[in-house]
């Protein structure tokens, strides 16, 4: 009969005290929480899609503990107040565009310079790599925590008078764009009237014909049904734009490092998988939007180059008012990207 020798028995029940210990500790560090998920999107939108991935994945890293609730369409305000609420503690999660960042730190503007980027594999590039980090590191200052950036899509034009095939088609259109002083620049160089305005009020703005048209990524076009009041879609491809998530520092900092780690490893998890949907989306949604009755046109190469000169003057302009420090590795990256 073979006994274990004392010395062996108590390392065993030593090593068994000290796992269940640390086990238990771990599930210690893991709270019962209520994440507030809020966007602007609809069901049917890969913003959507990816929370419902991350609320998952946290729900199981969690052991069911944390539970991400997802708020959409707006319906926790727009992207500013739900920034508002996220400074304030009041909600804990929101994926809006990159865009809404610029008025608190203005090198967020930078991700939206027209014609930056031409692949999707650049713009990956762009954000995963230190610029995108760069920006992300300004970001606790103003009460605010990023995890990663999604995808959103290239920027195309809809309008309900002509397509867009050259720069001068542009030239008096009342355009709907996002409140963001390089959008307003870059269409009042195509000699266009842009109007600042919150995407929830878009629709009824482009039905009243307040405005002629509007730009936003092709999913969000179908999926908002911008083509029920609006006739042309134009692939302009103007600007490359990024969802970011973000989370309130007031409730980041309420957080063990355990239940950091799980947001961390579920926004990563989560980033691939998003992205792979959203760009699918993309391009289902232009035989979709052509079934639906709109005209869709490509511009050539020749004058999508053209648009890129007229623009630069404007981002010339921006980039000078920037960090030095940013804009520079902003330029030393994009040169990287090009080689």
């Amino acid at each position: 009969m073979n006994l274990l020798r004392p010395s062996l028995v108590h390392t065993a029940l030593a090593f068994a005290l000290s796992f269940t210990f640390t086990a238990s500790v771990h599930a210690q560090d893991i709270q019962d929480r209520t994440i507030r998920f809020g966007h602007l999107n609809n069901a049917d939108h890969p913003v959507s899609f990816g929370v419902k991935r991350f609320a998952e994945l946290v729900a199981s890293k969690s052991g069911g503990k944390m539970k991400v609730t997802e708020y959409l369409a707006s319906t926790l305000g727009n992207e500013l107040q739900q920034q508002s609420a996220l400074q304030g503690g009041i909600q804990e999660m929101s994926a809006p565009a990159t865009t809404s960042l610029a008025g608190i730190v203005k090198e967020f503007g930078l991700v939206d310079f027209p014609f930056a980027v031409n692949t999707f594999a650049q713009a990956d590039t762009l954000l995963d790599g230190p610029l995108g980090q760069a920006l992300i590191a300004k970001l606790p200052e103003k009460g605010l925590v990023a995890l990663g950036y999604w995808d959103l899509g290239f920027r195309n034009v809809t309008n309900s008078k002509r397509p867009i095939t050259k720069p001068e088609d542009l030239d008096g259109l009342k355009l709907r764009v996002i409140p963001n002083p390089v959008f307003l620049d870059t269409f009042k160089a195509f000699k266009a009237n842009p109007v600042p305005m919150p995407f929830a009020e878009l629709y009824g703005a482009l039905e009243s014909k307040a405005v002629d048209g509007q730009e936003n990524p092709f999913a969000v076009i179908l999926s908002n049904k911008i083509f029920e009041v609006q006739k042309y879609v134009s692939a302009t491809n103007h600007v490359y734009a990024a969802n970011i998530v973000l989370v309130s520092k007031k409730f980041w900092d309420k957080l063990s490092p355990a239940e950091q780690k799980i947001m961390n490893d579920a926004a990563n998890e989560t980033r691939g998988y998003q992205r792979q949907v959203s760009r699918a989306a993309a391009q289902k949604a232009v035989a979709d939007l052509q079934s639906k009755g709109m005209v869709y046109n490509e511009l050539s190469p020749a004058e999508q180059g053209r648009m890129r000169q007229i623009a630069k003057p404007v981002t010339d302009k921006f980039i000078a008012t920037y960090d030095p420090a940013i804009a520079k590795l902003y330029t030393d990256e994009l040169a990287r990207i090009h080689k």
